[in-house]
């Protein structure tokens, strides 16, 4: 129940930041160009590229599974404010997250589907049992917190900064516990392929939002590209065991949830220095 709780509070947390007005000025500066794009940029090519490296890199059936799953499942509930610092947008990472989690029991459905017509096989998730997965891991903590917010503003305002301390901090630890008690079943089935499938599908969600929606702002463009490669790896691990009906996808969707994590802080150090370079004054 550690991550379960983390995730939680994180949310609880994300809520309590959440100014809706901000997160709608955001949402409404995008087109329906960028929009479109931001669809196929969250949905589409992330699931597409997991099924591309599973025919390119030597990966058995379960783990093209756990690697689909989580490129079709966008909108991980963590906070990835800790990860990006400074020019990170937390109000369009909120709306972004919000967006997702209401797109995602139509489009994941749809795209699983998509997916099993390639394989001959007839996959159909229903829409209402991935709703009440985001409605219960994302909307009813989300809602709390901003009901915390308008009713508490000054408890909310002190407590959101070491409930999203504590949340990060349980998540870490309650995954990596995770991965220690589960070390055994893992070791027989992780090889090397699965964490280059899980960079190559990091970087790639990353890159899909840097082509795909390129008329934002910097800013704003930084901060999805990280909330991208944020994929929701509880979710495709419930779907995989209970739909897909496949046993052992749960490496590769490890692999990808140890990986990811460094991919979206490489990249926040990048920007940073990126940053320091542009506002660093010429000598003379």
């Amino acid at each position: 129940m550690v991550i379960p709780a983390a995730v939680f509070v994180l949310m609880v947390s994300v809520g309590m930041s959440l100014r809706h007005r901000e997160v709608l000025a955001n949402l409404k500066r995008m087109n329906w160009w960028q929009w479109t794009g931001l669809v196929l940029a969250t949905f589409l090519v992330p699931a597409g590229l997991a099924l591309l490296l599973g025919r390119v890199l030597p990966m058995n059936r379960p783990d093209i599974a756990g690697l689909f799953l989580v490129g079709a499942a966008p909108g991980a509930p963590l906070m990835t404010r800790n990860i990006a610092k400074k020019g990170f947008d937390m109000q369009l990472a909120a709306g972004y997250q919000v967006w997702g989690g209401l797109l995602t029991p139509i489009m994941l459905p749809v795209v699983v589907w998509l997916a099993g017509l390639v394989y001959d096989r007839h996959i159909w998730i229903p829409p209402q049992d991935v709703l009440v997965q985001i409605v219960e891991k994302q909307f009813v903590p989300l809602l709390l917190g901003m009901a915390l917010a308008y009713f508490l503003p000054v408890f909310s305002g002190q407590a959101q900064v070491w409930m999203n301390r504590l949340g990060n901090a349980a998540l870490t630890l309650g995954m990596i516990a995770m991965l220690w008690f589960m070390r055994a079943a893992l070791k027989g089935l992780l090889t090397w392929w699965l964490p280059l499938a899980a960079l190559l599908l990091a970087v790639g969600s990353i890159a899909a939002i840097h082509f795909l929606v390129p008329t934002v702002d910097r800013d704003s463009r930084r901060t999805l590209e990280i909330c991208n490669a944020n994929r929701h790896v509880g979710l495709a691990i419930l779907l995989s065991g209970q739909y897909l009906r496949v046993k052992g996808a749960l490496p590769a969707v490890a692999a990808y949830a140890v990986i990811a994590p460094f991919v979206m802080g490489g990249l926040s150090w990048w920007f940073r220095r990126d940053e320091k370079d542009v506002t660093q004054p010429v000598a003379g």
